[in-house]
C-alpha cells in the first residue's frame, strides 16, 4: 500500500512539472523555435519576471548574462538605411563566410574559437583608455595608487553595483569611461556589474561609440541596457534644464527599479559616472560610503579656465552651512587652506586641506556614489521644480513669492529629498523607542556644540602637515601657466560635462538677501537625524583638455610625498554629523534656455518641520 502511494505522489508531482512546463510555453513570448530549457527570448527588452523556473534551475549569480538574455538590450538604436549599409553589410557577411563560417563548422575546432574569445576578453580587460591610462602615474595622498591589493575586500564582498550614466554629446570622454568600467568589471567580477547608459540627444559620434560600447561589455559578459532618446523639446529655447536632469536620471534607473521588482536583485551602491574619473578613486568612495553608511558621496569636479584649474560644478553643491562653494583654484590648499578653498566652513575647509572626507548639504562634483536603500529603493524620485517660465512664449514671466520653492538643479531637490527621508526616519525610531529624550531621530543644537567645533578644526589644524618646498613649486608652476592665446573657441568643447551649467567666474557670487525672522513655531533642523552626505576630495573629476598629471600635483603634491600614515586614513570616517542648516544659497534657473540659461542667486529658509507638514497634508 505505501509503495502506491508513494508512486501517485511521484507521478503528481510529474504532472505538476509537466503542467509548468506547458503553460510557460503558452504564456511566454519567447519565439516558437525556441528550446523548454531556453525560459527567456533573446530579443525581448524588458527583464522577466521572476518565476518558478527560475526557482527550480537558479542560479548562484543573478546578473548571468548567458542565462538571461534580457539583461543585455541596446534600445532606440538608428536602424535606417543609409548610403553604406550595403557595403557595410556586404563586407560584413564575406569576413564571416571566408574567414570565420569555415573554421567552426566541426567540434574539432571549437577549442581554437574558445581560445580567441579569451584572448579577445583577456585584451579588453587591460583596456585602460587614453587618459585614464594615466591613472597610476598620478600623484594621491595615503599611497592611493601604491597599494595594488586595497580594494579586493570589495570584490570579497560580492556585492552588486550599479553603473549610471548620461551622455550628451560627450565622444570626447566616453572611451575613458568605457576603460573605467572595463577596470571596474577586471576588479568586481562582470556578474556583479549592471551598466545603465543613457544617450540623450547627443548630435555627435556618441551614438557609434555606444555600438563600440555594447560590443565590448557584450563580450566581457557584462548586463547592460544601453538607450539612446531624443531630447523633451526641439527649441533649446524652451527647455528647463533642470527638468531634463530630472528625466534623464530617472530614465537612466529604471532598470534598477525594474530587477528589484520583477527579480528582487537589489544592488549595494549606485555610481554615476562622469567625466574623466581614475578607477581606484570609484573603488576608495565606494568604500568611504560604506564605512560611512552614507546616503551619498561625491567626487570633486575641476575645470581647466585660462591655464589653471579651478573648482567646478557649484550648481549643485553646498557645504554643510548651506553656502555655494567657492570657484577655487587647484593650488588654493597651497596657499591659505582655509580662507580660499572650496567649502566655505571651517571644519570642512580643514578636512579638505588635508584631503579628508567632509560632510556637506549636497554634492554632485563629478562622479558619485549613492545609496539606493537611503534614496531610490526608499521612493526618492528625482525631480525638478515647475514655476519655471517658458522663454519662447510671448507671456510675461509671472510673479514669483520670495519665499517661493527654489527652481534649481534636480540634484539639490534630491538632496532635500534626502534630508526629509532622513528625518522621517528618525522620527519613526524615535517613536519605536517611546519617544525618551535622546533618541536616534534627537542632536544636539549647533550653537551648544560651537566650542566642541573650534576644538576640533583646532585638532585637525595641529595634524596638518605639509612641505613648503613642495608648495612653493606647485605655486611656481601654477603661476607659469598662461591662458590660452588666440584660436577659435568651440562652442561643442564642453558639452556632456556640466561645467557649472552657466559662465564662469572667479568671483564669488554676490550677497544675498537673509531670510527675515519666521513669525510660526518652526523646529530647527539640527534636532532631525542627519543625511550622510560627504565629498570625498581624493576622487577628482577632469573634462576634455585638462592636464590630469598637472592638476594632480597641484592638488596632492609630488608623487613621491610619504603622506600614507594609517593614522590620518583613520579621519576617514566622520565620528559625528551635523544637521542640515535652516537657511541656503539658492541658485535657480527661473526660465527656460537649457544648461546655460541665465541663473539668479538668494537665500532661502529650509525647513525639514515644514516639509514634513506638508507631505503629511
Amino acid at each position: 500500500m505505501a509503495f502506491f502511494l508513494r508512486r501517485r505522489s511521484l507521478i503528481r508531482i510529474l504532472l505538476l512539472v509537466a503542467l509548468a512546463l506547458v503553460i510557460r510555453l503558452f504564456v511566454s513570448p519567447s519565439s516558437p523555435a525556441s528550446s523548454v530549457t531556453s525560459f527567456y527570448s533573446t530579443d525581448s527588452q524588458e527583464i522577466r519576471k521572476q518565476n518558478v523556473l527560475d526557482f527550480v534551475a537558479g542560479s548562484d549569480k543573478p546578473l548571468d548574462v548567458h542565462r538571461h538574455k534580457f539583461l543585455q538590450v541596446r534600445m532606440g538604436r538608428d536602424e535606417r538605411e543609409d548610403l553604406f549599409t550595403d557595403i557595410i553589410t556586404d563586407g560584413v557577411l564575406d569576413y564571416w563566410e571566408r574567414f570565420e563560417k569555415p573554421y567552426i563548422v566541426g567540434r574539432d575546432t571549437a577549442h581554437m574559437d574558445e581560445q580567441s574569445v579569451l584572448s579577445a576578453i583577456e585584451q579588453l580587460l587591460t583596456l585602460n583608455g587614453w587618459v585614464a591610462a594615466l591613472c597610476p602615474t598620478l600623484a594621491r595622498p595615503f599611497m592611493q595608487n601604491k597599494a595594488e591589493d586595497a580594494y579586493e575586500d570589495l570584490a570579497r564582498q560580492d556585492h552588486l553595483y550599479y553603473i549610471g550614466m548620461v551622455i550628451h554629446s560627450a565622444d570626447h570622454f566616453l572611451v575613458d569611461q568605457l576603460a573605467v568600467i572595463v577596470q571596474m568589471t577586471r576588479r568586481l567580477g562582470s556578474s556583479n556589474l549592471f551598466v545603465s547608459m543613457l544617450d540623450y540627444d547627443s548630435s555627435d559620434s556618441t551614438e557609434t561609440l555606444t555600438d563600440l560600447c555594447e560590443a565590448v561589455l557584450t563580450l566581457l559578459g557584462v548586463p547592460f541596457r544601453i538607450r539612446r532618446v531624443p531630447g523633451m523639446t526641439e527649441d533649446p529655447v524652451a527647455a528647463y534644464y533642470p527638468l531634463e536632469e530630472a528625466y534623464t536620471r530617472n530614465l537612466v534607473l529604471e532598470p534598477l527599479y525594474e530587477l528589484y521588482a520583477k527579480r528582487k536583485i537589489k544592488f549595494h551602491r549606485v555610481v554615476w559616472l562622469k567625466g574623466f574619473t581614475c578607477p581606484n578613486d570609484i573603488l576608495e568612495t565606494i568604500k568611504l560610503s560604506a564605512s560611512n553608511d552614507a546616503a551619498m558621496v561625491c567626487g570633486m569636479d575641476w575645470a581647466e579656465h585660462n591655464g589653471f584649474f579651478i573648482f567646478s560644478d557649484r550648481w549643485r553643491t553646498r557645504d554643510i552651512n548651506g553656502d555655494q562653494f567657492r570657484q577655487s583654484k587647484s593650488t588654493s590648499i597651497t596657499t591659505s587652506p582655509v580662507s580660499s578653498v572650496p567649502p566655505r566652513d571651517a571644519v570642512g575647509a580643514v578636512r579638505y586641506s588635508q584631503h579628508l572626507p567632509f560632510q556637506v548639504l549636497c554634492c554632485e562634483s563629478g562622479t558619485h556614489v549613492v545609496d539606493p536603500a537611503q534614496s531610490y529603493y526608499a521612493g526618492i524620485r528625482y525631480r525638478a521644480g515647475t514655476d519655471f517660465h517658458n522663454a519662447s512664449t510671448p507671456a510675461d514671466a509671472p510673479v514669483r513669492d520670495p519665499e517661493g520653492k527654489c527652481q534649481d538643479s534636480a540634484q539639490m531637490w534630491f538632496c532635500r529629498d534626502l534630508w526629509v527621508w532622513k528625518a522621517r526616519q528618525g522620527l519613526h525610531a524615535l517613536e519605536a523607542d517611546g519617544g525618551a529624550d535622546g533618541g536616534a531621530g534627537v542632536h544636539t543644537h549647533p550653537i551648544v556644540r560651537r566650542a566642541e567645533d573650534e576644538e576640533e578644526i583646532q585638532q585637525l589644524s595641529q595634524d596638518q602637515e605639509h612641505s613648503d618646498n613642495d608648495n612653493e613649486d606647485a605655486k611656481r608652476q601654477n603661476e607659469e601657466l598662461s591662458p590660452r592665446q588666440g584660436g577659435k573657441a568651440d562652442a561643442d568643447a564642453n558639452v556632456g560635462s556640466d561645467y557649472d551649467a552657466s559662465d564662469l567666474e572667479l568671483a564669488d557670487p554676490p550677497p544675498v538677501e537673509t531670510v527675515p525672522d519666521q513669525v510660526e513655531l518652526n523646529i530647527p533642523n539640527s534636532v532631525f537625524l542627519p543625511a550622510r552626505i560627504m565629498v570625498n576630495p581624493r576622487c577628482v573629476t577632469t573634462y576634455a583638455g585638462v592636464k590630469h598629471t598637472q592638476l594632480a600635483l597641484d592638488l596632492f603634491g609630488p608623487p613621491d610625498r610619504e603622506e600614507g600614515d594609517e593614522e590620518m586614513k583613520a579621519k576617514d570616517v566622520l565620528d559625528r554629523w551635523e544637521g542640515a542648516p535652516d537657511t541656503f544659497v539658492c541658485q535657480e534657473q527661473v526660465r527656460t534656455g537649457g544648461r546655460r540659461a541665465p541663473k539668479s542667486q538668494r537665500r532661502l529658509s529650509f525647513s525639514i518641520h515644514q516639509e514634513l507638514e506638508e507631505s503629511l497634508s
